[in-house]
């Protein structure tokens, strides 16, 4: 049963910009969905010494990362790293937060256990996944884990772009079989879940991917 996502007061939260979907997970029935697919994610993760967030955004899965891992560490190409140390400081979550592209990470070589990536990779255009994936690898201990989460693109997943202002193809680049199928190509074994609408008419509307170094 994965864990259910320890959501903080939506005020509490700080470094937010006008992209950040945070509010989307306190919608009465859009807001279910978008906390399901975090904890689809979360509920792959296997603990362990070290997770890295590659776009932790406000940092949301924080909280339940600090559940089962020692060390959080994250990276991302625009959040405020203060005002969301901040936030996470006084509940005693100790944090190494950097900014960064995940083509290009500032990671030794097999440091982590866990690399987990929410509605990041189909931000990447196709040609950029297999850099992006490589270096995940790299990072990874032998045996540990890559999590990613992205979003099934289907005529729903178009239509609820629109219904919240947004043209999926400005941020949406690659499909969630272009990612599966590089993530296939780049690690030796892993498996992909899907996750279905509630209720269920649309079918899959989320995959989860657990990959192993």
């Amino acid at each position: 049963m994965p864990p259910k996502l320890k959501l903080l007061p939506a005020n509490q939260y700080k470094g937010v910009n006008q992209y950040d979907p945070i509010k989307y997970y306190y919608w009465p029935v859009l807001g279910r969905m978008y906390r399901r697919r975090v904890e689809l994610a979360l509920g792959e993760c296997t603990g362990g010494e070290r997770v890295l967030e590659v776009g932790f955004g406000t940092g949301l899965a924080f909280p339940n990362l600090h559940d089962i891992y020692k060390e959080i560490h994250g990276i991302d190409l625009t959040a405020d790293i203060q005002a969301i140390e901040s936030v996470f400081k006084p509940m005693n979550i100790s944090l190494s937060l950097k900014k960064g592209d995940v083509s290009k990470m500032p990671y030794a070589n097999d440091y982590f256990d866990t690399v987990l990536l929410v509605s990041i990779l189909e931000h990447l255009k196709p040609d950029e996944l297999e850099q992006a994936l490589t270096e995940v690898r790299r990072v990874l201990k032998p045996g540990g884990q890559m999590v990613y989460g992205t979003p099934v693109e289907k005529p729903f997943m178009v239509f609820m772009f629109r219904l919240l202002g947004h043209n999926i193809r400005d941020e949406h680049f690659s499909t969630e079989m272009e990612i599966a199928s590089a993530a296939h190509k780049t690690f030796s074994k892993g498996a992909v879940i899907h996750m279905k609408s509630t209720p269920p008419v649309a079918g899959a509307v989320y995959t989860v991917g657990n990959f192993i170094k």
